[in-house]
């Protein structure tokens, strides 16, 4: 598109985009939602937009579905029903 990547990058960016606090605002119920087996693209679609498009928030959202999905992972304990 041009000589300046900064640029073209910026043209790309998907308008539902929430930006780097937006989504790490909500990462957490993301990927609760996302372990959980739910639609998370379709109820959050601007932070998969950003997910996609932001490569240190999607470490942090590999990194922390990582320690949500682990099987050793020690649980809190849940409240009665």
């Amino acid at each position: 598109m041009s000589d300046w990547p900064e640029l073209d990058r910026f043209l790309r960016t998907d308008p539902r985009d929430v930006g780097c606090a937006g989504a790490l605002e909500v990462l957490h119920v993301y990927v609760d939602l996302l372990a959980a087996g739910q639609e998370v693209e379709q109820r959050y679609p601007g932070v998969a937009a950003h997910l996609l498009a932001c490569g240190p928030c999607g470490e942090d959202f590999e990194g922390l579905l990582a320690a949500v999905t682990a099987p050793d992972v020690p649980r809190p304990p849940q409240p009665l029903p």
